[in-house]
């Protein structure tokens, strides 16, 4: 029997990454933790190459040779993330910025219109003729105008440097020089050449990225934007990173957001602030943060709950009608395909997801119909999870153990929560068997109180410091941090009384 995914969660996660281990262990089981992403620019990167250089084309046309995107295309593009996010403010504001740049590029035709994107992922896109794609999650993460400036100059960068034409044509040569390689001399030295030429898109990806670089930081600096923005940017995206990484153990966690697809390396970082002192010396140009501020007040922050809301170690889903406490110690995090949880580094994990099955299928049916490698067949057990037709299991893969329950949510609904631990003792069974037991329907009450986290700006008065402004937050996990990384500041103590900082509220 086959079934599906259909939690239609929204948030990626970097869970997969920081446990390589239960990765491997859970995709035999079916349940393939890959997050589905969409990006503007490619992922690899090579060394030692030489950078290219970049001017802003005169007058680029939109197009360019590019194929126009069909309002079809653009319905999936806003599909994939969440669909569209309306926030009048902000649109005016950015459009006015787009308006500004195409003006200094010296452009003719119309200029780019953004898309802001119910996504909390920070990413951006820029696809011809005339669309910008920005991420609501990009929004609140940007500290400044020309921050947010520098991003789409970049995107608009790939796009009049025709890279994605010249990408196409690199991968086309590449096949076919590898696939003559493996009829004339054999299939060894196929491979080979493959290698090679895979390096040689590597580099040719990156020196894409450094290209739209220069032309991004030349563009926003011609418009009268902070150059160095493009470098802070960066930096701050590589924080945030770092940031979401500890919540789950692995510095070296990964997310599909821009950073994915435009890795923030030091040499890039350098060569960005070296493109920007061609400009002058920092705080010679506008950043724009006051009004910059004033067109996000108010704004998204986080998931948006009409797709599931993670408040601390509660995760409750207003529109499915479910809610569900992860053991003591679980950070949780909304995912594309699940609700995914870490504790203690990576020691152990949890997967909430949702399957159809048909009326007639029963549970003890369907745990036994192969999605489980490892099942203990003797392990399984029908219980009543708050008037719900339950069963649980014990599976065994590798170093990992797994405590399954497929909970009967309605006729053709079910859902299976996960946990995955080394050693399987009386206390976890405990703490794993509390947290499915705290499976259940959600009230009318509790869904209508379920609100969204919001972006809210507010002026530092005398006596405030990081610290006090940061007890504001309106999130359990890592306040004081998350502040500092919204707010770009790098030390605790006292503010600048006036100076203007976001928090999130409800």
């Amino acid at each position: 029997m086959k079934s599906r995914s259909i939690l239609p969660l929204t948030r990626h996660t970097g869970f997969e990454t920081a446990l390589p281990g239960l990765r491997r262990t859970l995709a035999r089981f079916g349940l393939v933790l890959a997050a589905l992403g969409l990006f503007g620019c490619a992922v690899m990167e090579g060394q030692g190459e030489k950078p290219l250089t970049a001017e802003i084309p005169a007058a680029a046309p939109h197009t360019l040779g590019v194929e126009t995107l069909s309002s079809a295309e653009h319905k999936k593009m806003i599909a994939a993330f969440g669909g569209e996010y309306a926030y009048p403010s902000a649109e005016h504001f950015l459009n006015n910025m787009l308006a500004k740049i195409n003006k200094a590029a010296g452009g003719t035709s119309d200029p780019y219109k953004v898309t802001i994107l119910n996504s909390p992922i920070i990413n951006a896109f820029a696809l011809p003729p005339d669309k910008i794609y920005v991420t609501r999650g990009l929004l609140t993460l940007a500290n400044d105008a020309s921050e947010v400036a520098a991003v789409m100059a970049h995107e608009i960068g790939h796009i009049t440097a025709h890279h994605a034409m010249l990408r196409a044509e690199q991968e086309k040569r590449a096949a076919v020089i590898t696939q003559a390689a493996s009829v004339i001399q054999s299939r060894e030295k196929g491979r080979e050449v493959a290698a090679v030429e895979q390096r040689t898109i590597a580099r040719f990806s990156r020196q894409q990225e450094l290209d739209a670089d220069q032309i991004g930081i030349n563009s926003i600096a011609k418009a009268g934007y902070d150059p160095y923005a493009a470098a802070r940017f960066l930096n701050t995206m590589e924080r945030a990173r770092q940031l979401h990484a500890s919540e789950f153990g692995q510095a070296a966690a990964s997310q599909p957001d821009l950073l994915a697809t435009h890795p923030s390396t030091p040499e890039r970082v350098a060569r960005a602030v070296a493109i920007a002192r061609q400009f002058g010396p920092p705080g010679t140009h506008s950043t724009d943060r006051i009004a910059y501020l004033a067109a996000i007040d108010g704004m998204m922050y986080g998931d948006d709950p009409a797709d599931g809301a993670v408040r601390g170690r509660t995760f409750i889903h207003p529109r499915l009608g479910f809610i569900f406490v992860a053991p003591q110690g679980f950070v949780l995090e909304n995912s594309a395909q699940a609700v995914l949880g870490v504790k203690a580094g990576g020691a152990e994990a949890l997967r909430l997801d949702s399957v159809r099955l048909t009326p007639e299928t029963s549970l003890e049916t369907y745990i036994g119909s192969g999605w489980i490698d490892g099942l203990l067949r003797s392990s399984v057990e029908s219980l009543d999870v708050n008037g719900m037709p339950a069963i649980t299991a014990t599976a065994r893969a590798g170093e990992w153990n797994f405590r399954i329950a497929v909970i009967r949510f309605n006729s053709d609904q079910v859902y299976r929560l996960i946990f995955a631990v080394h050693s399987l003792t009386e206390d976890a069974e405990k703490r794993f068997r509390k947290s499915i037991e705290s499976f259940r329907h959600t009230t009318p009450d509790e869904a209508a109180r379920v609100r969204p986290l919001h972006i809210v700006i507010v002026t530092a008065r005398p006596g405030d410091t990081v610290e006090k402004l940061a007890t504001h937050m309106g999130i359990t996990n890592q306040p004081l941090e998350i502040f500092e990384l919204l707010n770009d500041l790098h030390q605790t103590g006292p503010v600048p009384v006036g100076e203007h900082y976001k928090i999130v509220t409800e």
